[in-house]
């Protein structure tokens, strides 16, 4: 069982750290799909008069200390709006996905507000391709769906908005009314991102950008395994994956099930800011299913490692993978693992498919006007889908969907 991470301080900077708690009852394979960790931004808000935008997916749970006082009033530990005037109104933050996914549950985080928090909040989204600025987004041409309408919600608590939708979404918007104060967004689901960014290139297929997790590990005891595939680099030991002293003949161990079935070229350890305590040394197997009993390929025979070292591995040639075991001789740290290939091209279309039936109309419609389809020909391609997983995909879609090399 992890040790509570809040009782540790980072070095760097005094702050501390902690990996916020998922809610309950969120189904296995569903992430923040909002963090910072994986990218996400807030775009734009309404007001951010007595606290920062920014402060909404802050990976830290809030932390607000009552009584430290600025120009502008009390420092708050949120995003939080003037008091409005003048008759009924909203504030909204709109907020940029680090990864494109299906969203189920949407946790809006009052903590600490008490006196200043919103009566109400709702939650749009939309999906939009490339990178649109807050002028594309909040302007005409940008349909916003409704997630989940208008709800009331209380001080000081965490308000879990369960979401049935199974579209894809690149942005979502909390708007709260009449004004007030929001600590945290945290906006959890399945992620789908876009595989056309795969097509020709070796990825990280355990990144949390692709879709990989983490699902499992034989000890979190002073640093969750659930760090390792996050796609930035830790900030210090307190970042990584580090386990108790054993004192048997045993050794840890971590299962990361990758965001795509796909052939591993290389193998990346990082053990930095471990110097006294880094693993001695790893192995890794893959499979194509979690069973034991699978059929599990030799990636990287046991490989002494280094502490404070950034190690760059060679894999064995195997076949394609989908789950890839890591063992960790016999205890201590690592920060990072990547596990770099090219995905399968029968995941690779299989992918597409999904992720095409899952789009908005809206995005799917700029997905089709990029791909030089005639507009006269969108409606139609739009309007049929779901396209199915299997068989020949529609003549126009075939490189889209499956990838350009079918």
């Amino acid at each position: 069982m992890a040790r509570t991470q809040a009782d540790r301080r980072l070095a760097a900077d005094g702050a501390v750290t902690s990996i916020p708690t998922p809610p309950p009852g969120l189904a296995a394979g569903e992430c923040d799909l909002a963090s910072r960790w994986v990218g996400g931004t807030v775009v734009a808000a309404s007001d951010e008069s007595f606290g920062e935008k920014e402060h909404l997916l802050d990976p830290v749970p809030c932390n607000s200390q009552p009584g430290r006082y600025g120009p502008r009033g009390e420092l708050v530990d949120g995003w939080e709006t003037r008091r409005r005037r003048g008759g009924p109104g909203e504030d909204w933050a709109v907020v940029r996905l680090g990864v494109q996914g299906v969203v189920t549950v949407v946790d809006v985080d009052t903590t600490s507000f008490i006196g200043n928090h919103p009566v109400t909040c709702r939650i749009e989204a939309t999906g939009c391709e490339g990178y649109p600025g807050p002028g594309t987004l909040l302007g005409r041409a940008v349909r916003w769906e409704t997630l989940v309408p208008d709800r009331e919600i209380g001080a000081n608590a965490h308000h879990l908005l369960r979401v049935a939708d199974d579209r894809c979404w690149t942005h979502v918007r909390l708007v709260i009314a009449p004004d007030g104060g929001v600590g945290r967004l945290r906006v959890y689901g399945r992620a789908l991102p876009d595989p056309r960014k795969f097509d020709g290139v070796s990825v990280d297929l355990a990144s949390r950008a692709a879709g990989g997790l983490v699902v499992a590990s034989s000890d979190d005891f002073y640093g969750s395994a659930q760090v390792l595939n996050r796609p930035d680099q830790a900030r210090n030991m307190g970042e990584g994956w580090e386990t108790r002293r054993r004192r048997d003949l045993g050794n840890d161990w971590v299962l990361i099930c990758l965001g795509y079935v796909g052939s591993v070229a290389r193998l990346v350890f990082d053990t930095s800011f471990y110097r006294y305590n880094a693993s001695e040394a790893v192995a890794a197997t893959g499979s194509s299913t979690s069973d034991e009993t699978g059929d599990w390929a030799l990636l990287l025979a046991r490989t002494k490692l280094q502490p404070d070292t950034v190690h760059d591995l060679k894999a064995e040639p195997a076949p394609a993978v989908r789950f890839v075991r890591v063992d960790a001789y016999p205890d201590g740290g690592i920060s990072r693992i990547r596990v770099v290939g090219r995905v399968d091209p029968v995941a690779r279309a299989d992918a597409g498919r999904r992720w095409w039936n899952a789009l908005p109309e809206q995005q799917a419609e700029e997905v089709l006007a990029a791909a030089g389809v005639p507009a006269a020909g969108t409606a139609a391609l739009v309007g049929d889908r779901p396209v199915a997983l299997e068989g020949p995909a529609p003549e126009p879609l075939t490189a889209l969907l499956d990838g350009p090399d079918q």
